[in-house]
């Protein structure tokens, strides 16, 4: 998820009792919640190195305990102020682990078992930014400030102190957590759907379904065949039309593509790309050259391709260059 839903569910656990634990235990959630994207300075290093180091090691099991005492012990150091160590580490050891549940629910996913496996884990159930979770933390995050303005306004007894906020943090937690669940719900159904029609005379071989930012109800549906991928929209309130979406036809064989498959820039984005989509074209600019590109069907299709992987092959079947970009984009 991206870090503002990471940031506001850290508010929400500190405001749902967290903050009981240890003094200065929202400043360790903060931190413990946004811990684990401390990858994001490997885009210094160009979208290649950030595709192999984002979601790495840093989002594993493996760092699991190290993050949240890297929390307690820099909020110690900055603030100066006693903690009960115990209690610390606690709550910065569920900080932690609400950034890893919140990845693993969208399409991006990460790797739980890295360095020693890089198999990706992705439930596919949410977008990497849910403006849904949103706006149900954003109001728990703002409506005891308002519900304390409209006390002061009507002169009404305020709660206890923390009452409101608590309230509406456990509600918050509640609703997320509901959201997700009925997601999963909507996402298998999907799923079956899928899976249960036929495309162009052959059953899919493997089917998947992302979510759509505005309903639960609709899904961006992929199913493929041995020829294909089709690129559907369905919403598993109404009937499914197998038919009604682009397909958009595998390339047959060539050897460019199996040299391109070769290099470093192809061997990165094919361990982390789950749905990798095929094309070659003329290069244009090289005689008898041939552009290859693989492209992951999660992010866009080859009308609107993003994370794509390109090369081009010369006649004599070397690469000329081969590079990464997070949208078609030329070389430069």
């Amino acid at each position: 998820m991206d870090n503002l839903t990471h940031t506001l569910t850290g508010v929400m656990l500190s405001r749902a009792g967290l903050e009981r634990f240890t003094p200065r235990a929202t400043w360790i959630l903060l931190l413990a919640v946004n811990a684990p994207d401390m990858d994001i300075v490997s885009a210094l290093g160009g979208s290649l190195n950030y595709l192999h180091y984002h979601r790495n090691v840093t989002h594993s099991l493996i760092l699991l305990p190290v993050l949240p005492l890297v929390c307690v012990l820099l909020v110690r150091f900055v603030f100066r102020q006693p903690l009960h160590w115990a209690g610390a580490y606690f709550v910065g050891f569920i900080g932690v682990i609400s950034h890893l549940v919140l990845d693993l629910t969208n399409i991006y996913g990460v790797r739980l078992f890295a360095p020693f496996s890089g198999r990706w884990i992705h439930w596919d159930i949410t977008s990497v930014i849910d403006f849904w979770i949103w706006g149900v933390l954003l109001i728990a995050l703002l409506a005891p400030l308002l519900a304390r303005l409209v006390n002061a306004e009507i002169g009404a007894r305020a709660p206890a102190h923390g009452g409101a906020s608590r309230g509406f943090a456990i509600a918050a937690l509640g609703l997320v957590a509901l959201y997700d669940g009925g997601r999963a719900v909507m996402h298998s159904r999907a799923l079956s759907t899928l899976d249960s029609r036929i495309y162009g005379g052959s059953a899919p071989s493997r089917v998947a379904a992302f979510p759509e930012a505005a309903s639960i109800f609709r899904w961006r549906g992929l199913a493929e065949t041995p020829e294909a991928v089709s690129i559907l929209t369905i919403d598993v309130r109404e009937p499914f039309d197998p038919s009604a979406g682009p397909v958009y036809y595998k390339p047959e064989p060539s050897p460019a593509l199996e040299v391109a498959r070769t290099t470093p820039v192809f061997q990165e984005f094919l361990r982390f790309s789950q749905y990798p989509f095929w094309q070659l074209m003329p290069a244009g600019h090289i005689e008898n050259a041939t552009r290859v590109e693989a492209l992951d069907l999660r992010f866009g299709d080859p009308q609107t391709p993003s994370f794509v992987a390109t090369a081009i092959v010369n006649a004599q079947l070397q690469v000329v260059r081969a590079w990464f970009q997070f949208g078609r984009a030329a070389p430069r």
